[in-house]
């Protein structure tokens, strides 16, 4: 049914259950799952003009990235998954349409959480905007 299911990852535990529960069924189905991670350019430009901030940033994005990365393969690797990863900059609701489009994505897993941190809010309002957006299935995972 699924063979290949786009798991958005950016370290936070709603998308810790995304990779959980996307793991999950691509190891049922024998799917391969693309892990994708990516650097909200909204947050790079909010700190262009500020000087060596700007560069503290792009280099604290890129180790969150690599992180979240990481421990998403890692899953994939305990579960007996094939994966692939990937980091694209931009709006995240647009890179994530954009890459399930260019990659055939049949089934994008994100994660949505409860929590009141401003990570988890701006998580949960990728989420909202993926579902807009999204042309093939989407699950939403809960923890």
């Amino acid at each position: 049914m699924y063979r290949d299911i786009l798991i958005p990852t950016d370290g936070s535990d709603a998308s810790v259950t995304a990779l959980e529960q996307g793991m999950e069924i691509a190891s049922s189905m024998g799917a391969k799952v693309h892990l994708l991670h990516v650097v909200d350019v909204g947050t790079e430009m909010s700190a262009a003009g500020v000087g060596t901030i700007a560069d503290d940033l792009t280099e604290a994005l890129d180790e969150e990235a690599k992180e979240a990365l990481n421990q998403a393969e890692q899953m994939a690797d305990e579960a007996g998954v094939t994966s692939e990863r990937a980091v694209l900059e931009g709006l995240p609701e647009d890179a994530i349409h954009q890459y399930s489009t260019d990659n055939g994505i049949d089934l994008t897993v994100v994660g949505e959480s409860e929590d009141s941190t401003l990570t988890e809010q701006l998580f949960d309002s990728t989420t909202e905007d993926v579902l807009e957006s999204a042309t093939t299935s989407v699950l939403v995972a809960r923890g």
